[in-house]
């Protein structure tokens, strides 16, 4: 966990009913990468991700471009201090 970095993303745009949280599930996953994404009320997602750093960067740029029938206008992203929280990347209701 040492070298393990820790972000808590925020994506604004076409992103809910669009299949947007299955599509980071899997591939937060492949990356190897422990965390959450949620839907939130105003019709944002939010993704909470800890992971070695290039494969967070990678997945980053990932959240950028969304799933096909998505549409994201905005991500903002901050970084936090990485915990031993996580086991596994899950869906979050």
């Amino acid at each position: 966990m040492d070298s393990e970095k820790r972000y808590r993303a925020k994506i604004y745009g076409v992103v809910q009913g669009v299949g947007f949280r299955w599509f980071v599930q899997r591939e937060a996953r492949k990356k190897g990468i422990k965390g959450y994404v949620k839907n939130l009320g105003d019709g944002s997602v939010e993704v909470c991700a800890q992971g070695e750093p290039k494969n967070i960067q990678n997945f980053i740029d990932i959240l950028k471009e969304g799933p096909p029938m998505s549409i994201v206008s905005k991500v903002e992203i901050e970084q936090i201090e990485p915990t031993d929280e996580f086991k596994d990347f899950e869906i979050r209701f």
